[in-house]
């Protein structure tokens, strides 16, 4: 199917309706650095492209189904998955021709301290129960409109919140593959390969495939690439080293390999990355 330009875009069509709460209607959305939140029943030609998203973003899929672009590739998203996207990486998402799609999602702001904390086994796409999530962003939408009184409206939020960190960091990831990942990214320039980081965490690469697969919504050598070109864009933003040096840290002998992997994942080559960054 065909899917829509990758360049800014805010489109959402006379068949969408939208619930929205924002930052500046609602200060309790503040205490967690959260922008805005939304449950959205979408339809074509709804899409959002997000070229440089400066805070994470989760979306959580309650029925039917669209299409979200993460790790530079376009996948489903269907009732009972969610998915979280970092921050400043290139972020897309749209609904199918002929299809409905509810969700509801979480803006992030980029805040210290604040937001979901996206630790190394943190999931990208994976299996999540929307409905509560659903339910807390409906209830902070009709409170606002309605009563608006704060210690509701604290309630609602710390529900929405809650959702979301515990996506972000489940309770049932094995420790052995939590271990395994931050081995990953504290040394993401050593040459990994699946058998590598198979026997690193004890087990076959079949059996290390699914475990990825199931909990992150990623393989495991895209993980480890994730690690890399996280690390990658916090050295273009906090050093001045450059792009070969940058490149060979984050395990790429080639350098233009290293600048087409980033430019995929993130919509930017490093050095319009590091540009943007330093303003």
């Amino acid at each position: 199917m065909q899917h829509p330009e990758l360049v800014e875009t805010h489109r959402v069509g006379l068949h969408t309706h939208e619930q929205i709460v924002r930052v500046s209607e609602c200060a309790s959305l503040a205490t967690h650095g959260i922008a805005h939140v939304g449950v959205a029943d979408a339809a074509a030609p709804y899409t959002m492209v997000r070229t440089d998203l400066p805070g994470s973003h989760f979306l959580a899929c309650f029925s039917g189904e669209g299409r979200i672009l993460l790790d530079g590739r376009w996948q489903r998203c269907v009732a009972g998955m969610a998915c979280l996207a970092p921050p400043h990486v290139l972020h897309a998402f749209h609904a199918v021709p002929g299809k409905r799609w509810g969700f509801a999602w979480v803006r992030f702001d980029t805040v210290a301290g604040h937001g979901p904390s996206i630790s190394s086994s943190a999931p990208v796409l994976a299996k999540f129960p929307a409905e509560p999530l659903r339910a807390a962003v409906e209830g902070l939408f009709h409170e606002q409109a309605g009563g608006a009184q704060p210690s509701a409206l604290h309630h609602w939020v710390e529900l929405v919140h809650g959702y979301v960190a515990r996506f972000a960091q489940p309770w049932h990831v094995e420790d052995r593959l939590a271990k395994l990942w931050e081995a990953v990214a504290a040394r993401p320039g050593e040459p990994w390969s699946l058998g590598g980081l198979a026997r690193s965490a004890h087990c076959s690469g079949e059996h290390l495939r699914r475990l990825c697969r199931r909990q992150l919504g990623r393989s495991p050598m895209q993980q480890v690439t994730y690690l890399r070109l996280r690390h990658a864009a916090t050295l273009l933003t906090e050093t001045d080293d450059k792009l070969e040096v940058i490149a060979t840290a984050v395990g790429y002998a080639n350098p233009f390999v290293f600048s087409n992997t980033f430019k995929k994942w993130t919509g930017w080559r490093p050095s319009e990355y590091r540009a943007r960054q330093h303003g």
